[in-house]
């Protein structure tokens, strides 16, 4: 009983056998579901995906935390200890073009789910792992969020200044991470669909944030640089930081010398662009204690909101620290619709954060809202006993 998924999504057909929890592998499936894929939730019968004890914030009786990452997924419960219910996983696997999971390496083995015996059932199966440190040595290391910023080098350039670690605001390496598993299962759905075969595809934490820290692991793997950390600074661009202005701060991202003559203009101190010390790019990183302290000063004399209709027309990229409030206002302003209603169906409407794909023909749908637990085991088990 394969839910049908409208014509005009992109991944209409696609069924996805998702046995992840918590945030990679849900937030990629979410994404797929989004296109249209059809996701089948597996989850345990008593306590279900972790996150739904994940609260407060609570909306509609839920935690938030699940309700951000669940939508347009149908949920079985299934206790993969229980033989019959074992069964019907492989039965579902069977069925399936893509299976999501995130266990430990070797959990999935345990119940005959395995990567190995899953393409034996299905061939043509894309099997997706998630792990925190792949399935080497690092198999047996918790893949928490916070310990891979940690180790991973994310918080040695994160933080207010020399000695002072601090982890983003929120779980940056499982999101980026679930974006790649997402990238990753559909080249090798497009491989599938050209040859009949399927393949495993591996996605580790570490591995996806090394390669997320771009330029700052680029200077290192590239001149032997260890960067540190420099607060709100850029290890190559100034003035790129955050400013106080009359009333809060303001964020000033000046990337070239157009937009530093810009700046200049803009607070009525062009002497500023023909100083030698802030003549160039170069020059204004070498100098950028100096060059902050004067702009500072500046700064500090309008409103950031001030600052930012004064300076935007000029080019300068600027603008003011907002909160999450602010932040969508903002998008609202801008007609980019940052919201998405689901759920309207069955009576329990919730706004959940827009799928930020923008595709002209085939655009993201908002079908269903996060499923509860276990709420399609009995038509999803009837499916798959039949």
């Amino acid at each position: 009983m394969p839910h049908s998924a409208a014509a005009r999504s992109p991944l209409a057909g696609v069924l996805v056998a998702d046995f992840g929890r918590v945030l990679a592998a849900p937030y990629a499936t979410m994404l797929l579901a989004d296109l249209g894929a059809d996701v089948i939730k597996v989850e345990h019968p008593d306590t279900g995906d972790d996150t739904r004890a994940w609260g407060p914030p609570h909306a509609h009786g839920e935690a938030t935390y699940y309700l951000s990452v669940n939508r347009n997924k149908r949920s079985v419960a299934l206790d993969l200890r229980d033989e019959r219910d074992r069964g019907r996983a492989r039965e579902l696997v069977r069925r399936a073009d893509v299976l999501f999971e995130n266990f430990r390496p070797g959990t999935m083995d345990k119940y005959g789910l395995g990567p190995g015996e899953a393409q034996e059932l299905n061939p043509g199966l894309v099997y997706c792992s998630v792990t925190g440190f792949g399935d080497g040595p690092g198999a047996a290391l918790p893949g928490y969020d916070l310990l891979v910023q940690a180790v991973g080098g994310l918080m040695s350039v994160t933080g207010p200044e020399p000695g002072q670690p601090v982890k983003t605001g929120v779980a940056v390496v499982d999101v980026l991470t679930g974006l790649h598993a997402a990238v990753g299962v559909l080249s090798a759905l497009r491989h599938r669909d050209a040859t009949g075969e399927g393949q495993h595809v591996r996605v580790d934490l570490l591995s996806c944030l090394l390669s997320s820290l771009v330029n700052q692991a680029g200077g290192y793997t590239l001149a032997g640089s260890v960067p540190g950390i420099l607060g709100n600074r850029h290890p190559s661009i100034a003035p790129y930081e955050v400013f106080r202005a009359k009333d809060r701060p303001l964020v000033v991202a000046v990337g070239n010398d157009r937009q530093f003559a810009a700046l200049c203009r803009g607070l009525d101190a062009p002497h500023l662009a023909a100083d030698p010390r802030f003549a160039t790019n170069a020059d204004r990183v070498a100098h950028v204690d100096e060059l902050a302290a004067l702009l500072g000063e500046l700064l500090a004399e309008r409103t950031a909101a001030d600052w930012f209709d004064r300076l935007t027309p000029l080019g300068v990229p600027c603008g003011p620290v907002n909160d999450l409030a602010q932040a969508f206002d903002l998008a609202d302003t801008l007609g980019l619709r940052p919201r998405a209603t689901v759920g309207e169906a069955d009576g329990t409407p919730m706004d959940l954060v827009a799928n930020p794909i923008g595709l002209s023909r085939t655009p993201p749908r908002y079908d269903r809202r996060p499923p509860r637990l276990g709420e399609h085991t009995d038509d999803i088990k009837a499916w798959l006993d039949s």
